[in-house]
């Protein structure tokens, strides 16, 4: 039987020591981060027999995890070389979807839990992907949306801490430094979007309830940052967001 999923400090010293890697070992990163999503998202309702939709998911690393508890796995991606990327290689764009993510190609209501990993900050308009998330949940089914927020210290990715001083600034430097253009390129396929917006976003929409916001790779006793409205930008690293549909 598996162990219920625990927020404790060594679950977030495991994942910040893989995320360390992430550049250089992207397998152990993210094969530690789908293990641990789909745990987390186990707390709020059974896995086994439901349709999950992994939106922007990638090279397709949370398929395995997905399947190991006995969801029935899709995943949407809109660059069609992360498909072919990562876990499997080619065999993981069999029966994926490509397109956006503001624009699900789903029909309203029919899938149990829409799920996406740090795919918020690379959309342009992220509250209309939220609602395109919702849009194609069942009622009673799960939404759950993570994202890294521009402020935290991760919030430039690989051109960051220098994106403290603007993104353009950023970017520009980063390709001084390594004679290439970063990949998630600012305004365009990296953009700003903040923790307080989100929460936001998640207290008003109408098709949805909030059942939890956590700072998705803290302990459970550091949770309290959230309610702190600027501190929560810089220090929370990682939003997570989960709710029921109506």
């Amino acid at each position: 039987m598996t162990e219920p999923h625990k927020a404790t400090l060594q679950r977030s010293i495991t994942l910040f020591q893989a995320f360390l890697v992430e550049q250089t070992d992207p397998d152990r990163f993210y094969t530690a981060l789908a293990r641990d999503s789909v745990g987390q998202l186990g707390r709020y309702g059974p896995l086994r027999d439901q349709l999950v939709l992994d939106v922007g998911g990638g090279p397709g690393y949370f398929a395995d995890a997905f399947s190991k508890a006995g969801a029935r796995y899709v995943r949407l991606e809109p660059d069609a070389g992360d498909m072919a990327s990562g876990v499997g290689g080619e065999d993981t764009a069999v029966g994926a979807l490509r397109a956006s993510g503001m624009e699900l190609p789903i029909r309203t209501g029919s899938v149990d839990v829409c799920y996406s990993s740090n795919v918020l900050e690379h959309v342009p308009d992220p509250p209309r992907m939220l609602d395109e998330m919702v849009r194609v949940t069942r009622p009673g089914g799960l939404i759950y949306a993570s994202f890294t927020p521009w402020l935290s210290p991760w919030g430039g990715h690989e051109t960051a801490p220098w994106h403290y001083f603007g993104g353009h600034y950023a970017a520009r430097r980063y390709e001084r430094r390594h004679g290439k253009p970063p990949k998630n390129k600012y305004r365009h396929s990296l953009h700003p979007y903040s923790v307080g917006a989100a929460l936001k976003w998640a207290r008003t929409t109408r098709q949805a309830t909030q059942l939890d916001a956590l700072a998705r790779y803290h302990p459970s006793w550091a949770q309290w940052i959230l309610r702190v409205p600027a501190a929560r930008e810089v220090l929370s690293w990682n939003l997570a967001l989960v709710l029921r549909k109506n």
